[in-house]
């Protein structure tokens, strides 16, 4: 996330961006007026651990008169500063800013949790309504001529104002946050953007309404005959999916990645592996009332009129403005190193699938085939089995959850002195589901960890990270409140969830960006949030330990028995760590590559559904395989700004991870505690206090590598 423009700012920007991905609203629906009072949801938060939300008070219909009382007490702060008849100062001026708590303060995690995990249609209506009001008042603020030149007076005395490192880092942050946000234009155009502002957070809450109603659909299924292949576990969870949508004794797959991937892994029949694939890379491309088309043709038009008006080529240059990358090109350049490795390790994959295929049907084993896109995951694993003797399958038993949950804080502990102690039921929480857990650090206290594990209805798919408080110095704040938050399918009733390696993965990737902010310990608010293309390096680093024979031995045991995960077994998985790397990485990268293309431009697509299939084109796309997120159904480019421009930061951020690894691997121990101490201090603990580039040169005592991401995926170094 950019940096705010002080804490006031900061607080209302950062609402907007993720009230913008709300992940379903409606916009046929509003709000009746009411009189309700919003005070458990504005107030300060009390209890234990220097407060934390009240979840066991709040209610949806107080998020309007929550609304309103936070931006009025946002403005009267705002206001104050703005306004002070002194001559402006650091203190009086930049740090007011960053000292000022108000309501949305509280207001701001509740309403992101509400869209992203409780999506009621209340919500959904609430959200439709208010997107727009807060764009405008965030905008509002971020275009102030007065408060501009309270900054812009102390941004052109800077260098004699005495401001140690972090003090200038943030004027200078504050004044170009101010610049980029249009601070410097007239008033006619300062009003384009005020207006393409608001169309843009009516037509992000349009998207994503669309795709989670596609996502809510699910294909019924009536004999278990069509069920051949798939696990118990797997198929038990159908079932209640069934039972929940009103159809006891059938089985539904629901329009989700966490239903669809193991489907397309397992289920032998070839005709319902299409349709359930079909359905799913097709979510908001079925030209009906919830196809997204021309809504992201809406927001290219405006992200293209914005970036001309704030004095940008385009949208990309626009958002990689303020990044590690720095420009569209230094990405391209990146993405485009690995993408011919990538295409010719997919070529390879897919010839091995095709010569078993072949070699099944000559035996009268099944049909004759072309391996299509609903075959690739289905004849992997075949292939998986046949080259490494390894079946996914086999592994699952030892992946129970909450073992990997254990193990994961196990991790933590051992290279940070994080302890993590369960206190669910103490305090309150969202949902049933959802797991607290006490953090520890030498004996004190730094947060509490919020875990919300499973797919429910009303709940965005994928997986995220969220913080409800951070730590930072200027405030006084010490306990941070962290959440993850996964879509695993639950395991059926009475039955423990297990869950696959790429779960479990997940898993541990999430809990990085929960380690990011229980670690971190920047001074200024403004400080805190770092860019796009840094975000997920902790997240990946923390992907590492999962398959650590500590962490193995110690956490990965047999469901039944509690026996530990075989040896033999662990060595198979090494053995086949790089194994699919092209099918995983051509899925991914063509994502990224088509979302800098379509930004990078100065003509706005008008047809999103022919751009991709030309870009897929120009740059050799497999016909195997389609884009992990296809545009019509990519959130993270059309429910915010947020990784617009920006996909490409996975790999980006990766190159570092793998970089990173390979100091620990150096060390011949990859829990070595100088390196993870000069990890924590250098880069997890300090925010955005320093520019990210050098603060990995600082780390590493260098750029990063990229051959140590070619070794990893098993590419041939360059």
């Amino acid at each position: 996330m950019k940096s705010a423009t002080g804490a006031i700012l900061f607080a209302t920007a950062s609402l907007l961006a993720l009230s913008a991905q709300a992940n379903a609203m409606t916009q046929n629906q509003t709000t009746a007026p009411a009189a309700v009072d919003p005070t458990p949801m504005t107030a300060e938060w009390t209890g234990a651990f220097d407060g934390v939300p009240r979840w066991d008070k709040v209610k949806p219909a107080m998020f309007p008169a929550a609304f309103e009382r936070a931006m009025a007490e946002a403005r009267a702060q705002f206001v104050a500063v703005r306004d002070n008849p002194a001559a402006p100062t650091f203190a009086n001026t930049i740090e007011a800013q960053e000292r000022a708590i108000n309501a949305f303060d509280r207001v701001y995690p509740v309403w992101g949790v509400y869209n992203s995990n409780l999506a009621t249609p209340e919500v959904q209506a609430i959200a439709a309504e208010w997107n727009p009001k807060l764009s405008a008042f965030a905008t509002e603020l971020s275009l102030d001529p007065k408060m501009f030149q309270r900054v812009k007076t102390l941004y052109d005395k800077r260098q004699t104002l005495g401001l140690n490192a972090q003090q200038m880092r943030l004027l200078e942050r504050t004044y170009r946050d101010y610049v980029t946000s249009g601070a410097l234009l007239n008033e006619s155009q300062k009003a384009e953007v005020k207006r393409i502002n608001g169309e843009l957070a009516k037509a992000y809450t349009d998207f994503s309404r669309k795709v989670l109603a596609d996502e809510e659909t699910a294909i019924i299924i009536d004999s278990e005959a069509d069920l051949a292949g798939l696990p118990d576990s797997f198929k038990a969870s159908l079932a209640d999916e069934a039972k929940a949508r009103g159809q006891a004794g059938k089985w539904a797959v629901k329009n989700t990645r966490s239903s669809m991937q193991p489907f397309l892994m397992y289920a032998h029949n070839r005709p319902l592996r299409e349709k359930v694939y079909k359905a799913y890379i097709n979510r908001g491309d079925n030209g009906d009332a919830n196809d997204t088309n021309a809504t992201i043709a809406t927001i290219l038009k405006l992200r293209q009129d914005r970036a001309k008006v704030l004095g940008f080529k385009n949208h990309a240059e626009y958002r990689m403005d303020d990044t590690m990358a720095e420009t569209p090109e230094a990405a391209m350049k990146l993405m485009m190193s690995v993408w011919p490795a990538a295409r010719a390790r997919v070529a390879e994959e897919v010839a091995d699938m095709q010569k078993l295929a072949d070699q099944e049907a000559a035996a009268g084993k099944g049909p004759k085939i072309k391996i299509e896109g609903w075959d690739y995951r289905y004849y992997a694993e075949k292939v998986r089995k046949a080259k490494y003797d390894l079946d996914e399958g086999e592994v699952k038993p030892y992946l129970e959850l909450n073992n990997m949950v254990d193990g994961m804080f196990y991790a933590a502990g051992r290279l940070y002195g994080l302890q993590f102690k369960e206190n669910t039921g103490t305090i309150p929480v969202f949902h049933p589901d959802v797991r607290t857990f006490e953090v520890t650090r030498g004996g004190q206290t730094v947060g509490v960890f919020y875990l919300d594990n499973f797919a429910r209805a009303g709940k965005r798919s994928g997986a995220w990270a969220t913080a409800y408080r951070t730590r930072t110095g200027l405030r006084g704040e010490r306990i941070v409140l962290a959440s993850n938050n996964n879509n695993f399918t639950k395991g059926a009733a009475g039955e423990p969830t297990l869950v696959s390696l790429d779960d479990a993965t997940t898993l541990f990737h999430e809990f990085g960006h929960a380690l990011h902010s229980l670690l971190g310990k920047p001074y200024y608010p403004g400080l805190a949030g770092t860019p796009r293309d840094f975000v997920e390096y902790p997240s990946q680093v923390n992907e590492n330990w999962l398959l650590t024979p500590d962490v193995l031995n110690r956490f990965a045991k047999h469901y039944k028995t509690g026996q530990p995960i075989p040896a033999a077994l662990v060595e198979k998985i090494k053995k086949a760590q790089t194994f699919n790397q092209g099918f995983d990485t051509v899925e991914y990268l063509s994502s990224a590559i088509v979302d800098m293309k379509l930004h990078n431009r100065e003509t706005p697509v008008t047809d999103p559904d022919a751009f991709e299939r030309e870009a897929l084109a120009e740059i050799g796309m497999p016909d195997e395989i389609v884009m992990r997120h296809r545009l019509p159904q990519f959130n993270h480019l059309f429910s915010s700004d947020a990784y617009s421009a920006g996909y490409y930061s996975y790999l980006w951020s990766e190159t570092m991870d793998a970089d990173t690894w390979a100091a620990f691997e150096e060390t011949g121990d990859v829990w070595n505690k100088g390196v993870a101490d000069r990890f924590r201090t250098v880069l997890l603990e300090t925010g955005n206090e320093t520019d990210r580039k050098q603060a990995y040169r600082t780390f590493r005592g260098r750029d990063p590598d990229v051959q140590a991401l070619f070794k990893r995926r098993g590419f041939p170094t360059q």
